[in-house]
């Protein structure tokens, strides 16, 4: 099934080169996600992403993002309207 969904995420004051981050973020999976920047110290991912479930793609999604910047903190977790 196809899941979308958004995290937002709080980034560490010293890991802020964006250009590094987006770079991790795809060597670790999250090529199919939009990625957000807009706000100092925010970091916000529109994912579309294929898997079995919603949790599965969440969960997936997450640890994605933990492996790509293991400091960063997840504040929010939207799934959009079906």
């Amino acid at each position: 099934m196809e899941c979308t969904f958004t995290l937002k995420y709080q980034l560490p004051s010293d890991d802020n080169d964006m250009d590094a981050i987006m770079d991790r973020l795809a060597e670790e999976g999250c090529d199919d996600a939009l990625v957000g920047v807009g706000q100092p110290g925010l970091l916000a991912l529109e994912f579309v992403r294929e898997a079995p479930s919603e949790r599965d793609a969440l969960e997936g999604a997450i640890e994605d993002v933990r492996r790509a910047v293991p400091n960063a903190r997840l504040i929010e977790a939207v799934f959009a309207p079906a």
